[in-house]
């Protein structure tokens, strides 16, 4: 995986995480200036007909999104869905510092964290199966 792959993986799960399991995992934010301070805005959420058809305007979504730089030069940046100002803000830090290789243990329990909520719901679903077989009468032969 390459180095652009792993970084969307990151900011992915840093956007999905829970604003208080993140603060939990990261609670000190270290220095830090602000290049784009947190600002809430909207997105234009777009579908399409049956995942392959032509694309539609499915409405707009409330994000808040925020850049900043490190001491040592890494910039940071993330776009998360909402208007909390801090969970934005604290996923931009871990963004630079995932950067430098710095912070990964966070992104490995959230990660496994994920996993484990996505097989407790397809167990879940899973139980809830319901088998349907058809009986042959034998008139139709």
């Amino acid at each position: 995986m390459t180095t652009e792959n792993h970084r969307k993986d990151w900011m992915g799960l840093l956007a999905r995480a829970k604003p208080a399991r993140l603060a939990a995992l990261f609670p000190d934010l270290p220095d830090h200036s602000l290049l784009r301070a947190p600002e809430v805005g909207a997105v234009m959420v777009r579908g399409r007909i049956g995942g392959d058809g032509s694309g539609f305007n499915l409405g707009e979504m409330t994000v808040t999104r925020c850049s900043l730089a490190l001491p040592d030069g890494r910039v940071g940046h993330a776009h998360v869905q909402g208007r909390d100002k801090t969970h934005a803000l604290r996923a931009a830090v871990l963004d630079a510092l995932l950067q430098g290789g710095q912070a990964s243990e966070v992104i490995a329990t959230l990660r496994a964290e994920e996993a484990a909520g996505r097989l407790a719901r397809a167990e879940k679903a899973a139980a809830t199966r319901v088998e349907f077989f058809t009986l042959v009468r034998g008139e139709d032969q």
